[in-house]
């Protein structure tokens, strides 16, 4: 449980059994992480808060099937190395990366060219930018192919969760970042491509069902035989493909440069981004202030320096987020 207060909630609905098992807050977390009887853990959690249950989950000597990005977006380096060390597996359930990991069994990894992540482009895709302030939490959330916690749907409709999956994917594949490329696509049944350099492209598709990379994460190398819907590319009729309207939708490039810039700069990109989703949520802030807020705390933070351990990105982590509340009152609704 999150909180201790609901431990006894909990607790009274458990047969006696159960009552004395249950574990609460971060250290719960980590114990969970470091449990002795798994060999592969599952980090689906949202947030930075991901981060130190992965760290302790590898150095446990757990396999990982992670879906937190936020763990590659702050420390992406660092859990890569270490999973390597222990020589440990790390696969992806976030249905791009799962696509680009499926690619990438059909060629070797020195001939890759790009790796391409589709967008949905959210629920504003087409709508006027003069729009975008009058546009309510109700409206971000109604994503218009897949069903997904708040914050993640609210990452989609800002275009951030892609800016933070180009992030996660260049540590995850280890690619360089002038490789790595965001296409609109707005069926969400090519999941992403890989592009060799003789030219050749392989997409993933399927249908928006998270089911599919989830269970592919689980049981690869074999594949479960899933009771899903099949893919109808008949009934689907065409495949529509744009690029990003980085004008529109800044918080690509506001991820892109913090990339770029290395050191802590993602960790304080995810944290502001997490402190002004909360605050768009609660009806403090409006549509474009995410992306604004988290611009300029990135902007009053110093530049670049050395994030040599997970203690130093946290503490990163920390400075950014008491920075964005500080802010967060310049852009009230």
């Amino acid at each position: 449980m999150a909180e201790e207060r609901d431990v006894d909630a909990l607790a009274a609905l458990l047969p006696a059994a159960y009552q004395n098992r249950i574990l609460c807050g971060e250290a719960g977390l980590l114990a969970v992480a470091a449990e002795g009887g798994a060999d592969t853990v599952v980090n689906a959690l949202v947030g930075a808060v991901g981060l130190k249950p992965t760290w302790t989950a590898l150095c446990a000597g757990k396999n990982l099937a992670l879906a937190n990005k936020e763990t590659l977006v702050m420390a992406g380096e660092l859990v890569m190395a270490e999973a390597a060390r222990r020589g440990l597996s790390l696969l992806p359930i976030d249905s791009e990366h799962s696509a680009i990991f499926q690619a990438l069994e059909a060629g070797r990894r020195e001939d890759v060219a790009r790796l391409i992540l589709t967008a949905s482009g959210g629920p504003f895709r087409t709508l006027p930018a003069t729009e975008l302030e009058r546009v309510t939490p109700e409206d971000a959330l109604a994503h218009p192919n897949w069903s997904m916690g708040k914050k993640i749907s609210i990452d989609s409709a800002t275009l951030m969760n892609k800016g933070l999956e180009l992030i996660e994917a260049r540590w995850l594949f280890d690619v360089e970042p002038d490789r790595l490329e965001v296409l609109v696509h707005p069926q969400s049944v090519v999941h992403s491509l890989v592009e060799y350099r003789d030219g050749a492209v392989l997409a993933q598709l399927g249908i928006p069902d998270m089911r599919i990379p989830i269970a592919y994460a689980l049981s690869y190398p074999e594949r479960l035989p899933l009771d899903l819907p099949r893919l109808n590319l008949a009934q689907i009729a065409r495949l529509d493909f744009e690029t990003p309207d980085a004008a529109r939708f800044p918080a690509l490039t506001l991820a892109l440069d913090a990339l770029a810039a290395g050191g802590p700069r993602p960790a304080i990109l995810n944290a502001a981004n997490e402190i002004a989703v909360a605050a768009f949520l609660d009806g403090k802030i409006r549509f474009p202030g995410i992306t604004a807020l988290v611009a300029e705390t990135l902007a009053r933070l110093d530049g670049p320096a050395a994030a040599p351990d997970v203690d130093a990105i946290l503490a990163a982590d920390a400075e950014a987020r008491d920075k964005a509340a500080e802010l967060l009152p310049r852009f009230a609704a």
